[in-house]
């Protein structure tokens, strides 16, 4: 059953369901999608919702309506993979071509979270959280540092020593405690890079940095991801595929 946020409208969390169960290959292309009243009670919501879910999936090209048949997957898929969606990595090269990276962890940190961030997370103040501080590299070149942190209570025993922490958060989140990232928020801006940026993406000053703020929500439109990145775009673009 879905809880209704303001952030992330409901119908927008089981579009973006039914698009992870496509991707996912609980549908295959050719497929007919159940009717919308069987959508409904498997999602638990108003038939309403699955028919605006639908219409939205309809135009972006995942699924198409047909007359007497009903809703069809298409076949057509993002450019990249379910797994690499995961990655969480949104910085294309300057032709466009998407590009791996590799993270490496600088810190693990379990601390109790700041009234600000307990807020952020929806929990009592003093509840733990986990911090993790990580460097990201194209080719061996560094191009992104990021704090990303985590509830402990939603993630009970995440690892505790840097090496073990996974490289796809959002896929072991989604392999390990059920969680499902269904809606990123993200809230761009440009500053001046610090001391420490240019020390970790070997910047000379003066240089600049873009600033990603990010959110993440489960399918229950609860926040459990926020993150901060910071990146130089000197060679790179960042590319946000709304699907």
């Amino acid at each position: 059953m879905f809880t209704t946020k303001p952030a992330i409208p409901l119908y927008e969390q089981v579009k973006r369901q039914i698009s992870e169960a496509i991707l996912e290959g609980v549908w295959a292309a050719g497929e007919v999608l159940p009717g919308e009243v069987s959508l409904a009670k498997e999602y638990g919501v108003a038939v309403g919702t699955i028919r605006r879910a639908l219409a939205d999936l309809t135009l972006e090209g995942l699924v198409s309506r047909r007359q007497r048949t009903g809703t069809v997957v298409t076949g057509r898929m993002p450019q990249h993979t379910l797994r690499s969606f995961y990655q969480y990595f949104r910085l294309h090269r300057s032709d466009g071509a998407l590009v791996q990276s590799v993270a490496t962890v600088l810190s693990l940190r379990r601390r109790r979270a700041h009234s600000c961030e307990a807020s952020d997370f929806e929990l009592p103040d003093g509840s733990e959280i986990i911090q993790i501080h990580r460097v990201r590299k194209v080719d061996d070149l560094p191009i992104m540092h990021e704090k990303v942190t985590l509830p402990a209570a939603r993630v009970p025993d995440f690892p505790r020593q840097m090496q073990d922490v996974p490289e796809l958060l959002y896929l072991y989140l989604l392999e390990r405690y059920g969680i499902r990232i269904s809606a990123v928020r993200d809230s761009l801006t440009a500053e001046i890079a610090t001391a420490r940026d240019r020390e970790l993406l070997g910047l000379h000053v003066p240089a600049a940095v873009l600033v990603v703020d990010s959110r993440a929500y489960d399918q229950s439109g609860e926040p459990c991801i926020i993150s901060n990145h910071r990146a130089t775009t000197s060679q790179f673009s960042y590319v946000n595929e709304v699907r």
